[in-house]
């Protein structure tokens, strides 16, 4: 039987760049989107004829409990689950709507805890399995104009070293991967002049790619099975 992996996000950008590395390593795929499903559709095709496995795709709102049960509902053995999907959001804290700040919770944050609630139900039984989350630098280290953004991703840092010792004994492992400037769209709105000043900053000289932090995912999964509860920056020695 083939390792399974459900990835969350994974019609583009991280997401896809790691059910592509996963699919290579010959795992059979359940990949969620919010609404690219069409894309990814094409994309889980391709994967099905390129590596001989099963993908299985989904489209929906992550921050809905029910949706996220009915995925579950589908799965019947897990050994990696990737919470990746999320949103973001830029402006003064004073500017942002309730609405706002509720729903980048939700899906940042609420959508971890669905996952994970539910991966665990199927991970416990035997015993092993890995729960990854993607996280952010601005989450270990805060930053002005994405408060939210950064509170939720310090959410996720705390929620993976609390369940890695929670699941420990079960030999489950948490782990989560605290990526810095990561060159997708979610970072679409900076300006050529904002691009190049930030590009001084990091060491590396580099920005980050989605291939980078599908990389290190499977460092993480591959590695060493007395890792868990670690937050690891992937960030070009920026932060």
């Amino acid at each position: 039987m083939n390792k399974s992996a459900l990835v969350t996000g994974a019609s583009r950008g991280i997401g896809k760049a790691i059910a592509t590395n996963l699919a290579k390593e010959g795992y059979d795929l359940h990949l969620i989107c919010q609404n690219n499903i069409e894309s990814l559709n094409e994309y889980a095709e391709k994967l099905r004829l390129s590596h001989n496995i099963k993908v299985k795709t989904y489209a929906g709102d992550v921050a809905s409990y029910s949706f996220i049960k009915d995925v579950f509902s589908q799965i019947d053995h897990l050994d990696l689950a990737v919470n990746n999907a999320g949103i973001s959001y830029v402006g003064l804290l004073q500017d942002m709507s309730e609405e706002d700040w509720k729903n980048i919770v939700s899906v940042n944050l609420d959508s971890v805890f669905y996952v994970s609630k539910e991966a665990t139900k199927l991970m416990l039984s035997n015993h092993s399995g890995h729960i990854v989350n993607i996280s952010s630098v601005w989450g270990c280290v805060g930053a002005s104009m994405e408060v939210a953004y950064s509170t939720t991703k310090g959410g996720i840092n705390s929620f993976t070293k609390a369940l890695a010792k929670e699941l420990a004994p079960s030999g489950i492992q948490v782990n989560a991967l605290a990526c810095g400037f990561i060159d997708t769209s979610m970072n679409a709105h900076l300006s050529e002049d904002d691009r190049a000043a930030l590009l001084e900053e990091i060491p590396a000289n580099r920005f980050g790619s989605p291939e980078d932090v599908a990389a290190a995912l499977l460092s993480v999964v591959n590695g060493s099975s007395y890792m868990t509860g670690q937050v690891i920056s992937v960030d070009g020695g920026w932060i």
